[in-house]
């Protein structure tokens, strides 16, 4: 192994003890009260330290909201690979998704509230976050209509209009604002997934 290659590894660890210590922090007392001196601290090195290997405040939040997203995806994507028809494989993994956005309202308000400021300014980690989840749906539908469960022709027009639909229910600021005015967004959901499945055919 090259010095070059031992450095890059060395480096890619200790930016992952970083982040490891920054999300400790952000889940515990948020993201906006973490500052890099406590994460320094915790390290038992200087601020100056940590943006030798992140440049910007703003990059370890980045990196910090695209390990929470990440979690969602790969949930996601284990359930949209379960051996089942396409209808309920779909089902399942939009209903998944609006129980971890309620579970990120109700128990990890620390981590929606970064969730929100990154949807709120268009971060690029939640527009490929977005991506994926985008990509994930239209596989699973034209899967469906491979198999002659769904009625369509386009699967990736079909899918932007499913995440249009769905949107209600996943938008960190929305599911927010329908727990708090005390909507019942499961039985929403449910009316919202009979829409969906009608239109696929």
């Amino acid at each position: 192994m090259s010095r070059r290659t031992r450095t890059e590894i060395d480096v890619g660890l200790f930016r992952e003890r970083i982040l490891d210590v920054a999300e400790e922090h952000f889940r515990r007392i948020g993201y906006q009260k973490t500052s890099v001196a406590d994460i320094a601290f915790c390290l038992g090195m200087s601020s100056a330290s940590i943006y030798r290997y992140f440049p910007s405040r703003a990059e370890i939040n980045a990196a910090i909201c695209g390990r929470f997203v990440a979690e969602t995806v790969q949930s996601a994507d284990t359930i949209a690979r379960i051996p089942a028809a396409a209808r309920q494989r779909l089902k399942s993994v939009l209903v998944a998704l609006h129980q971890k956005r309620k579970t990120m309202v109700i128990e990890e308000r620390a981590v929606h509230d970064l969730i929100v400021v990154a949807t709120e300014e268009n971060w690029a980690v939640i527009r490929a976050h977005a991506a994926q989840i985008l990509a994930l749906v239209e596989t699973i539908v034209r899967q469906g209509a491979e198999a002659g469960e769904f009625s369509i022709d386009d699967a990736a027009r079909a899918a932007r209009s499913i995440m249009n639909a769905f949107l209600p229910f996943y938008h960190p600021i929305l599911v927010h604002h329908g727990i708090r005015s005390g909507e019942d967004t499961e039985s929403g959901l449910r009316d919202q997934l009979s829409f969906v499945f009608k239109a696929l055919g």
